[in-house]
């Protein structure tokens, strides 16, 4: 019995210390949401208005023939079909996709989901951001030995819009050469704080909008100019507003899953306390009892 009393005053000290952690992860969490709910809002307003501009310029007649829209099909194609055309299409379709994931863990399925949307889809290439992504889907070289410092990554938390930038012009340029022929953003999108989503966001090639814009406005220079120079603004905006939005659903996420856990470590030192003081009573019962029936003796 005296055993029994001393584990349980041990796992009372475990899920006690394990209650102090958790209680603190919340709290960095708590103190994170609001400047990254005010990241995400500042950006999606950016992208916002972004997107909403190059909509008009792909409405604009001027700009069916850009080559973002990605490479026309043979059959619909009204010039002469040549032989680097046929082997172009009979090659399978080139995918890249930019992962986003979170630098930490702690936090729930925010991780697990996104690697669960990757996991089911078909690529050929993935650009990771964030250190759990990085760690994940990064393909060290063979002749690298441990004692060489680890290779640096692009951290979600501090993703900077000249990060963007450059990655942006990196698959602008890869999906104008034919490299690649589509690019799609695997993140996280915020719906509240108890809810994130995992989805798939697909940014080139762009889509052809099936209804002319009336109120498309006047471009100077021409739209088709103006759209070719937009493209890669646009897929850095787009980019940077959902690594921001993911960032805010990891810190979230944290926050959910450390009020869960800490409640779950109060609940089990409740239940080992009262098991505690029961064996506790039982064994003070036990000697008593001995002690009686030594007396009467």
């Amino acid at each position: 019995m005296g055993k029994d009393i001393k584990s349980l005053r041990t796992r009372i000290k475990s899920f006690d210390s394990t209650l102090h952690l958790t209680g603190a992860m919340g709290l960095v969490a708590s103190s994170k949401i609001k400047r990254a709910y005010d990241a995400m809002a500042a950006s999606r307003e950016y992208s916002s208005a972004i997107t909403d501009v190059t909509t008009r310029l792909a409405s604009c007649p001027e700009c069916r023939k850009s080559l973002y829209f990605g490479l026309p099909s043979p059959a619909n194609d009204e010039t002469e079909t040549g032989p680097d055309d046929i082997e172009a299409s009979a090659r399978p379709e080139v995918t890249r996709l930019i992962v986003i994931a979170g630098d930490r863990g702690l936090c729930g399925g925010y991780n697990a989901n996104v690697f669960r949307t990757v996991r089911d889809m078909d690529y050929v290439e993935i650009h990771p951001i964030g250190k759990r992504s990085f760690a994940r889907y990064h393909e060290m070289p063979e002749e690298e030995s441990s004692d060489i410092e680890e290779p640096e990554y692009q951290s979600s938390e501090y993703y900077t819009f000249e990060e963007a930038e450059a990655e942006a012009k990196l698959c602008c340029e890869d999906f104008l050469a034919g490299r690649i022929d589509r690019v799609g953003i695997v993140y996280n999108r915020y719906v509240s704080i108890i809810s994130q989503e995992p989805d798939v966001f697909w940014i080139l090639p762009l889509e052809r909008s099936t209804e002319r814009n009336v109120d498309a406005g006047i471009f100077e220079p021409s739209p088709d100019e103006l759209l070719e120079a937009l493209v890669p603004e646009y897929f850095a905006g787009k980019l940077f507003a959902l690594v921001k939005e993911s960032f805010a659903c990891e810190v979230a996420a944290r926050r959910m899953a450390m009020d869960s856990a800490k409640k779950n470590a109060q609940q089990m030192i409740d239940d080992l306390t009262l098991e505690y003081n029961r064996a506790r009573q039982g064994t003070i019962t036990q000697e008593i009892t001995e002690i009686v029936a030594g007396a009467g003796k």
